[in-house]
Parts: C-alpha cells; structure tokens; sequence
C-alpha cells in the first residue's frame, strides 16, 4: 500500500496542475472505480465537470481536491482520490490512455502563456490495475482542532483563509493527523500511547491514532529507534516515544526526498517515474542481510498477516510480563 511520502510525491505533483484549474470534461471508463462515490458515474460526472478545484491536499496516506463551492453557502465539498493497492494519477496532454485508465478528467490550468493565449488542457488519468483504489465527490465538514485539514503545499500561503482549508472530507473525518502535519499533537500520541498495552508497531499502523505509516515505514523507524515492534506501548517511557517519534519523521522525511518506495511499477509519480527510497532501506525487505549497524543477520517474522523486520540485536525481543 503506498504510505505518506508516496502520496505526498503525487500530491506535490498535481498541485501545480490543478490549483485553480476548471474541470473540462469527465470520462469514467470503469464504474468500479466510483466503489466510495454516493451515486452513478453519470452523477460524478455531473456534479464534477465545470468545477474550479482549489488545491490538492493530503493527510496521512489519504488524498483530496477541494472544489470552490459553485453558489455562496453551498456545503464544501472535495473531490476525494484513495490510491488503493496499485492506483496512480498521471497527469499529461495527448498521451496515449494507459492499459489500466479508470478515469479520465481534462483540467483547465490556471494562467495564460507569453503569447496571451490560455493554458493547454491537461488530462488526469486515475490508473488502477487491481481496482482497489476509487475516486469520490465527499461532502466536506470542519475540522474537530480548527486547524487546517491537511498538507496542501504553497496554496497554504496563497489562501490562508479558505473554507476548504478546515475542513476536511467526511470519508477522512476518522483519520488521524500524520507526523508531519504541523498541527499534529506529540503530546497526545504520547499520551494514547502509553495507555495501551498493544505492541507499539500496531500504534503506528493504527489510522486512528497517527496517519501516514505503513508497514515500510514502521519496520524502518523502529530499527533507527531500536524499539522492537512487539514491545508493548504502555512501557515505553516518553522519552522513548519522542526518539520514536523523530525518527518516524526522519524517515518519512528521507523517503519524500528520494521519491517515496517503488518495488515495481506500481508506485509512480504523477509523471509516472518511480521512487527510490528502496535503496536506502536499512531493514524493511533486507532479511538474511547484515545490519548496517551492528552486522546481526537480519530478520523477517509475521506479524498481522504481513511481516516485521528487524535486528535481533539493536531490537531486542521484549521481557515476558511478571504477574
């Protein structure tokens, strides 16, 4: 599943191409990709095409497009991208459809060329192999803190003020902030933290709690904080869980860097070009292979229906419990 940075890649990447640019023309090519949609592909449609999209915005791993309300006091709402297993949005004019195109929006940018002429259309293409991922029109409602909802880049600056800035799409509304997010509270993940008896990997994985991290990144930030993934939450100190919470960041921050994780064609750019972070991972996927700290062989082991990665020396396996 694509984690934060991935979707932070394609976030950064439609920003340009759509803030402020008017919806054209919408073409579903397969219903299966409305399966969060309340209503037909002809009522996506609709309610979609002649819309202004106001920015392109994310929290955690989940993706949205605010769309500029068409009549004063209309409800908020936003056009709301989940990615799935395999979906990309690719942006292009002219191009070819690719093998897998589920939905197609031309978008008319922003802003004139030097001749006076207006900006060419540009075409969004939802590709999605397995058909996991979907796209919405999701009403909007206010965030719970009053902070902005989400990431949205240099339209931060541009529109302080907007509506569309806080508040957030009902599909998103459970979903915890991400540890990148400015408005994300380290004092009350501490504080969740530390009243469950959980191992602390499935804190991180928990939505609820703190967005963005996946698998990958996890195994990643517990071995740079030398937490094993099974130790449980309510142990570890605060002192432990803000090296945690670092690390996450550093990791996160590293991976948007390098283009987010790409094991195969599946995780790309909005140009459709993959991510690099695979190789700078220090244990996620490097079973069998020495530690690039101390040289313990490293190891896999199930956990949740997927795997766990770690050093057996710099992440040693938590003391059984005393009665």
């Amino acid at each position: 599943m694509p984690e934060l940075p991935e979707v932070e890649v394609v976030r950064a990447g439609l920003e340009p191409a759509v803030s402020g640019a008017r919806v054209l023309l919408v073409d579903v090519v397969d219903e299966r990709a409305l399966t969060r949609h309340d209503g037909p592909a002809e009522d996506f449609a609709e309610r979609l095409t002649g819309r202004t999209i106001a920015a392109a915005v994310r929290r955690g791993k989940f993706l949205w497009m605010p769309l500029q309300p068409e009549h004063e006091g209309d409800r908020p709402e936003a056009l709301v991208a989940h990615l799935g297993m395999s979906g990309q949005i690719l942006l292009g004019r002219g191009r070819p459809a690719a093998k897998h195109r589920r939905i197609l929006i031309d978008v008319q940018p922003v802003g004139t060329d030097r001749d006076g002429t207006t900006e060419p259309a540009v075409e969004l293409e939802f590709v999605d192999q397995r058909t996991f991922g979907s796209m919405a029109i999701d009403a909007m409602v206010p965030t719970v803190d009053g902070a902005p909802a989400g990431f949205a880049g240099h339209v931060d600056v541009a529109d302080p003020d907007a509506v569309w800035r806080r508040s957030v799409p009902q599909q998103v509304s459970h979903i915890a902030r991400d540890p990148l997010d400015p408005a994300f509270d380290d004092d009350r993940f501490t504080a969740i933290a530390r009243k469950r008896s959980s191992g602390i990997k499935r804190i991180l994985l928990d939505q609820g709690v703190v967005s963005g991290i996946g698998n990958i990144y996890a195994d990643e930030s517990l071995w740079a904080a030398k937490l094993h993934y099974d130790r449980p939450a309510e142990r570890l100190t605060r002192a432990d869980l803000a090296r945690l919470l670092h690390e996450v960041r550093s990791v996160l921050r590293r991976a948007l860097e390098d283009g987010g994780t790409s094991f195969d064609a599946q995780y790309v750019n909005v140009n459709g070009q993959s991510g690099y972070f695979s190789q700078r991972l220090n244990v996620y996927g490097q079973q069998g292979k020495p530690c690039p700290r101390c040289g313990t062989t490293i190891v896999r082991e199930a956990f949740m229906n997927r795997s766990s990665h770690i050093c057996p020396v710099c992440q040693p396996r938590p003391r059984a419990r005393t009665r």
